[in-house]
């Protein structure tokens, strides 16, 4: 039972001090390294292990990273960023618009979705206006964070929630909890980078690029039609309780793609990286789940878990070792047994949420953004160059929607 923990422990000891060691490990190679010392030592199952990996999450990632690539491959990427961004006159223009479009963007694709998309027309903005990667990247992740707090599909924890809860319209009402803090909180992303990042008003100049494979780029513009179309469509129907499964709406969507003649050059350029970790955090998060180390801590406490405090608290702490959605999973039949309120459903969806802004492996979106830039690019995010911004940021965040919900 402690093997797993103890593996857990060091896995997160290994993230941490990764860039100080002589051997420079990659975050999914230590994530995978974790997931083989628990199958090994029998902690977990070879059948379990399987079972453990989410098949709807990674073939929604595999679908997004097929659209991600096909995007780069057709220089599509590019024309979008300048069409999205052109309007941004200086470096702080820029910065506002990253996080409010694609933060707000978060809350209709998922974060996830924004993040893939959204890494390497980071990279391609950094380049192209010769502005600090970091910058640009982690604004990113927090925004993207942020912004999926106000839907029920911004991410996969408010989903969990939204469906197995007696919230009723939650559209609506994750809106009305949440739109006005949400926005605060964008503000303040948007005010800490230029303290931290002592951003100016260093003028920038939008150059549109030639599109060289029209065919490519038409297959393209059809699968983010499609994928556009078939969430709007999602959104309607999940008003009448009705949803369709994510993974089937990105699979569709990759259709066009796979009519392009450079079908298979996409799928071996795709971030295969990114799959091994999250197949092997599944695997270690389960090998933990199992060990019900967690689950008897919050059986034995001595807390009210309806208390908005220790839902907070719990949610924040616990998302850091097991992720958000895992936590999710636990921590709803608990408080739905207990009799929780809409405010406390919507308290369990904030915290979880905002507690991937705390550190790296606090949201999946985090890593897919790491991950990402340093496959295409070697750019290495630290877990001390996240956390430096992420602690006071989550603090603050903690704060405003704290507030929020004493008043409402």
């Amino acid at each position: 039972m402690l093997i797993s923990i103890i593996t857990l422990s060091i896995v997160f000891l290994l993230i941490i001090i990764r860039q100080i060691s002589i051997i420079k490990l990659q975050i999914w190679q230590i994530m995978l390294a974790g997931a083989v010392v628990v199958l090994v030592t029998g902690e977990i199952s070879a059948k379990d292990a399987l079972a453990s990996i989410n098949i709807d999450v990674m073939i929604f990632l595999f679908s997004m990273f097929i659209i991600g690539k096909a995007l780069e491959e057709s220089k599509y990427l590019s024309h979008l960023s300048y069409k999205l961004f052109k309007r941004a006159k200086n470096e702080r223009n820029l910065l506002f618009l990253i996080i409010f479009l694609l933060g707000l963007l978060s809350a209709l694709l998922m974060n996830d979705t924004i993040a893939i998309i959204g890494t390497p027309m980071m990279l391609l903005l950094s380049k192209r206006h010769d502005i600090e990667p970091k910058l640009l990247l982690l604004a990113l992740a927090f925004s993207v964070t942020i912004g999926s707090v106000i839907s029920p599909i911004g991410n996969p924890q408010n989903l969990l929630i939204s469906i197995n809860s007696n919230i009723k319209n939650p559209f609506i009402t994750f809106i009305e909890y949440l739109f006005i803090p949400t926005i605060i909180n964008l503000f303040v992303v948007y005010i800490i980078f230029i303290l931290f990042f002592k951003i100016g008003h260093k003028s920038i100049e939008h150059v549109e690029e030639d599109i060289t494979d029209h065919k490519l780029v038409m297959l393209t513009k059809i699968s983010l039609f499609i994928l556009i179309s078939l969430i709007l469509l999602n959104i309607i129907l999940f008003i009448f309780s009705i949803s369709f499964e994510l993974k089937y709406i990105a699979l569709i969507s990759t259709i066009p793609i796979w009519l392009s003649s450079k079908r298979f050059t996409i799928i071996k350029g795709i971030n295969w990286h990114t799959l091994i970790f999250f197949a092997s955090m599944f695997v270690l998060t389960a090998s933990v789940w199992e060990s019900k180390v967690f689950q008897e801590i919050l059986d034995n406490a001595s807390i009210d878990i309806l208390s908005l405090k220790w839902i907070f608290v719990v949610s924040i702490l616990l998302s850091q070792l097991i992720s958000n959605v895992p936590l999710v999973a636990l921590y709803l039949p608990f408080l739905l047994e207990a009799g929780a309120n809409v405010k406390e459903l919507i308290a369990l969806a904030v915290s979880s949420t905002i507690a991937g802004n705390l550190s790296i492996l606090g949201a999946a979106s985090n890593v897919i953004i790491i991950q990402e830039a340093y496959y295409r690019s070697k750019i290495n995010i630290t877990f001390i160059d996240f956390v430096k911004i992420g602690i006071p940021l989550t603090i603050i965040n903690i704060m405003v929607y704290w507030l929020f919900f004493l008043i409402i």
